[in-house]
């Protein structure tokens, strides 16, 4: 797949907690990096993630905020 965003990280999926619309995927992105994103319980099953599946995460986004 080509995507024009050109911030994709590869990582392992290290948890998936569904909720009651939404589900959390923690993604180890390694150095000991976790990067967490929100998705629907549709795409975590048309995905079918899992604990361990082999992911790319990508970030496409127009504002990144940094705080202190």
């Amino acid at each position: 797949m080509k995507l024009s965003a050109r911030n994709q990280l590869p990582g392992k999926v290290v948890e998936v907690t569904k909720g009651v619309t939404t589900s959390n995927i923690r993604v180890d992105i390694g150095g000991g990096q976790i990067v967490t994103s929100s998705i629907t319980n549709t795409a975590v099953d048309d995905l079918a993630l899992k604990t361990g599946d082999s992911v790319t995460v990508i970030i496409k986004s127009s504002d990144v905020i940094i705080g202190k």
